[in-house]
């Protein structure tokens, strides 16, 4: 039930490396047991239940670990800050490695400090959530938030490797664990239509977690990130259909409050409000529409935005998207269920419509 792919980026490719048991396994951790000095970036609540197992197997390397309140609102200017600070007060060196232990916000957090201190140091992502393993440790995107927008201050840096230990999911809350299926059913829709239908068919086994299923979805959507980031490194084209869901998404966490809504029913929400506006537009069936809403609606996740939210609240937020080109927003829609496409003509009326639909 092991598997390993490589992300293919000539001297900056590595491995992923997905399975039970993986951070019991010293050989996935020759980077830092070469290392003099290893920094660990975890939380609250990832630290006491993986930080010790993971300490056991690194031998004689100076160990320096920096424990955060968890949470979206972390993922901020003023802890990034308390990140260099404590890297400075402790005088780590280039040579040393960070270690990126824990779910999304820590291993963007993690990746942007790695990336600045020193111009650039090397990291390792050990995600423990089903989101980040399958999405967020792939790829090299790391950012803080701002008030005025979602991972508006950032850098692309690769890590040395990602080491997605599935038994860490077994204490991943539910409600967690069912916001990482937002982009695991992402991957099916933007360019793997046979991946959709086998996630509506094995929807069952996700959600009580059989691990068979799961490291089959969690492989699966690892091996379409991979090949879409060695394609377009730096989403200077094909890397934008990453954010199916993300632009409309992202409205939502900054508008609700970071951290009131989880990346992935944002993600969710997002989706079907791109995949609404894709029906407007005629790109997909009334049936399609009705398949994605009833595999995220299965997953138990939001198929609308906030109570209250309204279209100027989701124009005024999507102005500030890093996508968009021209004082265009750019969304990703879906011209059917595998095929996403980049959009940046359209009416606005059309957008607009459909943001007042719900």
């Amino acid at each position: 039930m092991n598997h390993s792919l490589q992300v293919e980026l000539g001297e900056r490719s590595y491995p992923i490396h997905i399975g039970p048991g993986l951070l019991k396994r010293n050989d996935l951790l020759q980077e830092l047991l070469d290392a003099r000095q290893i920094v660990v970036i975890t939380n609250q609540t990832v630290g006491p239940l993986y930080s010790a197992p993971l300490r056991a197997r690194l031998g004689a390397a100076e160990v320096y670990e920096m424990v955060i309140p968890d949470g979206e609102h972390t993922k901020s200017l003023a802890v990034f800050g308390d990140i260099m600070t404590f890297l400075l007060e402790n005088r780590i060196e280039r040579s040393a490695v960070m270690v990126a232990l824990g779910g999304g916000v820590i291993g963007d957090l993690a990746g942007f400090a790695a990336a600045s201190y020193q111009r650039g140091i090397k990291f390792i992502q050990i995600p423990t959530t089903l989101l980040a393993q399958v999405d967020s440790s792939v790829g090299g995107k790391t950012a803080v938030n701002h008030p005025l927008g979602k991972n508006m201050i950032g850098a692309f840096h690769q890590p040395c490797a990602v080491i997605a230990d599935l038994d860490t999911l077994s204490t991943l809350p539910e409600r967690e664990f069912r916001a990482g299926l937002a982009e695991v059913i992402k991957y099916g829709l933007i360019q793997d239509a046979e991946f959709f239908s086998w996630l509506e068919e094995c929807c069952a086994g996700l959600l009580v977690r059989d691990p068979e299923t799961l490291a089959q979805a969690v492989l699966r959507s690892c091996q379409n990130k991979a090949s879409v980031v060695a394609a377009d490194e730096r989403e200077g084209g094909i890397r934008a259909l990453l954010n199916l869901g993300h632009t409309f998404g992202h409205a939502i966490e900054t508008h609700a409050g970071y951290g009131k809504w989880l990346h992935g029913e944002a993600v969710a929400a997002g989706t079907m409000l791109a995949a609404r506006m894709s029906r407007n537009l005629g790109w997909i069936t009334a049936d399609q529409l009705e398949q994605i809403a009833g595999l995220l609606q299965r997953c138990g996740l939001p198929l609308k935005p906030p109570e209250g939210m309204g279209a100027e609240d989701f124009l005024e937020h999507m102005a500030h998207d890093k996508k968009n080109a021209d004082g265009r927003i750019t969304l990703i829609l879906l011209q059917g269920i595998g095929h996403a496409v980049v959009c940046r003509d359209y009416a606005e009326r059309d957008l607009r419509a459909v943001l007042e639909s719900v």
